[in-house]
């Protein structure tokens, strides 16, 4: 027999009764009836009963286990009585008595409990990772991590791609995060930097005349947390393509995150039309750039019904330039108590408030209710009503200013009405590719002009775009939404140098500085480069979305916390001085 198993703790069945046995794993949960103890014994697999009386040689000493002893027995498979079958457990038809036992790992006091649900705080989880990875739950999301990899690697094989490895470290590119550094020994006063992506490698074997490229990526950023990001590493599905336009790469990626969702939705509808969606338009409609679309609501711009109106705020607002009154219809919403919890939540947001109008029914017709109905009169309300598509019952909100100013609140207020009325449907995957992005963007203080997001896309129109104004020119770029999250972000490449360089010079960022900082690849466009493109996909929010977590650490195996610290390693971590005289650096004090 082996030395430590002959079976898992979930392969035993009533086909094995008579057979003896032996099963190593963790003692799960001890139960004790007065001379009779039963153990519930795990490993990864599942989990087995066993028994043990004063009849049997190994009694003593297992009455000396507690729970996560790591154990090894030997036993005799019975069956259990009908009546205690447990039809929960693959298992459940039988139960081991024990003969013989070892303990292979004595344990001690535990600062979390693996049997139960019980909660305990993120830093006693982290620090004790290993005991946290042993409860059922985070088993399940580890093994759903692993497993949705393994599909999409499949998939990408089966699509004609290879998978090629980039390096980790590399020099310094502004992906619009902040880089980690890494001294050089060899090299003193100089740093490598681990890649918060690998766009320029993966370009770079395009120009290679790799047609096809992809790989689960490591990417490193010097972020602040959030609850779907990591403040430092992340895993994503890369991929690139030579000789595409933006559709193609849709058309790549769209079955390969369907089939995913399929695979592991766990049966929840996964949507097969995706809509495209321009940046603008997301912004207005769901006030954000990853818009949930399982949520109906599409807000409107109501500016005219105000211009000129009794209500003055909004009337004087809209004699500013750029200004604009935006609506959040809200079906089902139409009692003064909900549209009164609305304005506190935009207050708690920032606001003054949030103006309402509600529709009721009177008796004689419909009435709309509410300050805003009471200044602008019935006219301008019913034409409201009759853009918007609502009738009794129903409300609607009003932010107004400067969009940029309120449109995130406004996405927020979407988000919230959503829920609190049923409107969000659940048990479904929405997705959507946002595109049109803007590749510029001005700082309203300075003026200057920098890159809004991906410096190496390519700009719809090419050169001649670049001549007017950079704050109109709208990019080969896109992400897919789902869920409220993005999932995917991707562009069609720049990649002729001329355009490179004036796209750069917009931005900011002289010839020679391009040269310097992006030297392999502005060389590497001038030896014949094929247009190209790519995305990359999330595999920490995908598997986030499919394990039903709201927390992105829920799914990784040895996450940092909030503060960007590990508590299991102690990382961040004081140098040692010789460490320090290596590499010829000194730590200036904090004031």
């Amino acid at each position: 027999m082996h030395a430590y198993r002959s079976h898992t703790c979930a392969a035993l069945t009533a086909a094995n009764v008579g057979e003896t046995v032996r099963l190593s794993g963790w003692v799960h949960r001890v139960r004790d009836h007065g001379g009779v103890l039963f153990i519930d014994l795990r490993d990864h697999f599942g989990v087995t009963q066993i028994l043990c009386d004063g009849d049997s040689a190994a009694f003593a000493e297992l009455e000396k286990v507690r729970s996560e002893w790591c154990v090894r027995i030997d036993g005799t498979v019975k069956a259990r009585a009908p009546e205690l079958v447990n039809t929960k457990l693959p298992t459940g038809e039988i139960e081991v008595y024990v003969r013989e036992l070892e303990v292979l790992g004595a344990a001690d006091e535990l600062p979390l409990m693996v049997f139960g649900d019980q909660e305990y705080p993120e830093e006693t989880r982290l620090r004790y990772r290993y005991l946290d990875l042993r409860r059922e739950a985070m088993q399940q999301n580890m093994t759903l991590r692993s497993d949705v990899v393994s599909s999409m690697r499949r998939r990408m094989w089966d699509k004609g791609f290879r998978e090629y490895q980039t390096p980790i470290i590399t020099a310094s590119s502004p992906e619009g995060a902040r880089d980690f550094l890494v001294p050089s020994r060899l090299h003193p006063g100089k740093f490598y930097a681990l890649p918060q992506a690998p766009q320029q490698f993966k370009q770079l074997i395009m120009v290679s005349g790799f047609d096809k490229y992809f790989q689960i990526a490591p990417c490193f950023r010097d972020e602040d947390p959030r609850a779907d990001r990591s403040p430092t590493d992340f895993y994503q599905l890369d991929l690139e393509m030579s000789f595409v336009e933006q559709q193609d790469v849709f058309d790549t990626i769209q079955p390969v995150l369907t089939g995913v969702f399929e695979e592991f939705g766990g049966g929840r509808k996964v949507d097969q039309d995706w809509p495209q969606i321009s940046y603008k338009d997301a912004a207005l409609w769901y006030g954000s750039d990853k818009p949930d679309l399982r949520n109906p609501i599409k807000m409107q711009v109501v500016s005219d019904h105000f211009r000129g109106s009794g209500f003055a705020i909004f009337a004087k607002l809209l004699e500013q330039d750029g200004t604009e009154i935006r609506a959040i219809p809200a079906p089902t919403g139409g009692s003064r108590k909900f549209c009164d919890r609305m304005n506190a939540f935009a207050q708690k947001e920032g606001l003054p408030g949030m103006g309402y109008i509600f529709w009721r029914d009177q008796g004689e017709g419909m009435e709309a209710a509410g300050p805003l109905a009471k200044n602008i009169g019935p006219e301008r309300t019913e034409a409201i009503r009759q853009q918007l598509g609502l009738g009794v019952g129903d409300a609607a909100f009003f932010l107004g200013g400067k969009p940029k100013a309120f449109e995130k609140v406004a996405g927020k207020a979407r988000d919230v009405i959503g829920e609190d009325l049923n409107l969000t449907e659940k048990d479904r995957f929405a997705f959507a590719w946002i595109v049109d992005f803007p590749i510029y963007e001005q700082d309203e203080e300075s003026g200057a002009i920098d890159f809004e997001h991906n410096p190496f896309s390519m700009p719809q129109g090419g050169m001649e775009a670049l001549q007017g104004n950079p704050l109109d020119v709208r990019g080969y770029q896109y992400d897919l939404a789902c869920n409220g999250y993005e999932l995917v972000s991707g562009a069609i490449r720049n990649h002729k140098p001329e355009i490179m360089l004036k796209a750069f010079e917009l931005a900011g960022y002289g010839e020679d500085e391009v040269k310097s900082r992006f030297g392999a690849l502005f060389n590497a466009f001038h030896y014949g480069a094929p247009p190209h493109g790519g995305c990359a996909a999330g595999i920490d929010r995908i598997v986030m979305l499919l394990a039903d977590e709201a927390n992105i650490r829920e799914v990784m195996m040895f996450p940092m916390n909030q503060r960007a610290e590990d508590l299991m390693m102690d990382a961040p971590s004081d140098p040692t001085s010789d460490q320090l005289m290596e590499l010829g650096l000194r730590i200036i004090p904090q004031e």
